[in-house]
């Protein structure tokens, strides 16, 4: 009896020993995978970071040039302007020829996304709800119209527009734009239409609506999103687009693009002002970004960005 007593003892010794060797282990090895763990959070952030300069330093390259004279740009390289000076700027917001670029680029650009969007929403909608002969292809052939380089519909453009007296008017290029803006419009806003259920549609035709009141009141604040989105492209195509705009126009309705490849003098080619007009340029589309990252967002997770 009293040997199966001190058996048992031994066993519950042996087995707390275990017990503690076996935390203690579990501990060490806890201990050792939090410390490197650590050391590898030291690290993941280089990266990132890298990316991030390497993504920022053109755009700090282009603010120091802007404040830089041409002859500090030409004659030494410098991380910063040794004398800051704003006449690049001040130039830009007194003659006409610059500020002119801006206020065509912001007006065409308007009209476009106006044109696009409003043209986009009803194609969509009848894609989106409705199944008739050749949808399939016809949406496929739209969306060859935005594959096209601009370069291909230059000429066309030109003599039709010649042929109607549109050359150089902001409308030509607003409507020179639809043809590669409204194919991507239809092709986003289709995709956020087909998730909006069409027992809506069903319900709101029960309760009386006429279709445009349905459409205006009810159907497009469920896809204002897919609006944002679809304005945002638009926009983007626009602002940026250079051959078809040069092409379209002379002086009156001539965009900023444009007058940035006009920079050459007598003098040579002045650095600075064509680097504060960048800067310039760079603030419009930084904007649209900032009020339609949350619509972008969604586009995303509906595969259609």
């Amino acid at each position: 009896m009293a040997g199966a007593n001190e058996r048992t003892e031994r066993n519950a010794i042996n087995g707390t020993a275990s017990e503690g060797l076996a935390s203690a282990l579990s501990q060490s090895d806890l201990d050792r995978r939090m410390r490197r763990r650590g050391e590898e959070s030291r690290w993941w952030w280089i990266v990132p970071t890298l990316y991030i300069i390497v993504l920022l330093l053109p755009i700090y390259w282009l603010i120091n040039m802007s404040f830089k004279t041409n002859a500090e740009i030409v004659n030494s390289l410098t991380l910063y302007p040794h004398a800051p000076t704003i006449a690049n700027y001040v130039t830009i917001f007194t003659e006409k020829a610059w500020y002119s670029g801006y206020i065509n680029s912001i007006t065409y650009v308007v009209m476009n996304m106006v044109i696009s969007v409003s043209v986009a929403l009803p194609a969509a909608y009848a894609f989106s709800r409705y199944r008739f002969l050749g949808d399939k292809h016809l949406f496929f052939w739209l969306l060859t119209n935005r594959m096209a380089p601009p370069a291909v519909f230059a000429l066309p453009f030109f003599q039709l527009y010649s042929a109607f007296g549109l050359i150089d008017t902001h409308i030509a290029v607003a409507l020179a734009h639809c043809l590669f803006n409204v194919p991507l419009a239809v092709w986003i806003l289709e995709g956020f239409m087909s998730g909006v259920p069409k027992e809506i549609d069903e319900t709101a035709y029960i309760d009386g609506y006429s279709f445009p009141r349905f459409f205006v009141k009810i159907f497009m604040p469920l896809i204002a999103s897919g609006i944002g989105v679809a304005c945002f492209f638009c926009f983007m195509f626009s602002w940026v687009e250079l051959l078809i705009a040069r092409t379209l126009t002379t002086t009156d309705a001539k965009p900023i693009a444009a007058t940035m490849t006009r920079t050459v003098s007598a003098a040579g080619m002045d650095w600075g002002l064509l680097a504060a007009a960048g800067v310039l340029t760079l603030i419009p589309g930084a904007l649209v970004i900032w009020f339609v990252r949350n619509y972008i967002a969604k586009g995303f997770a509906l595969g259609r960005v």
